[in-house]
């Protein structure tokens, strides 16, 4: 499993932007809706085990929030297109402290 602590995530007209971070490294994330279809890119490269990895993003109190993305390889970001995650965010934005990428 990834796990990328959330730094800050700000929300913008129609998509959330923000930091995490890896280990001791930073990147820039972006969560939108599925304009080009589900997504996730990593700011590195992996070789997932499975067509689809689950993308969750958790905070206090049990509060989570998941979707199955496919992997659509590396970018300078790490980017998430799903609705799911992307209203949810929109409701609970400042209550969420961690992203998870599992199953890789």
């Amino acid at each position: 499993m990834l796990s990328f602590k959330i730094i800050k995530i700000d929300i913008f007209q129609s998509y959330f932007f923000g930091e995490v971070e890896f280990r001791t490294d930073k990147y820039k994330v972006n969560i939108q809706n599925q304009k080009r279809g589900k997504v996730l890119k990593l700011p590195f490269g992996i070789i997932p085990k499975k067509e689809k990895i689950i993308v969750r993003i958790t905070g206090e109190r049990d509060l989570f929030v998941e979707d199955y993305l496919p992997y659509h390889g590396e970018s300078e970001w790490l980017e998430i297109d799903s609705d799911e995650i992307t209203y949810f965010l929109a409701d609970h934005q400042d209550q969420l402290d961690t992203i998870e990428i599992m199953d890789i």
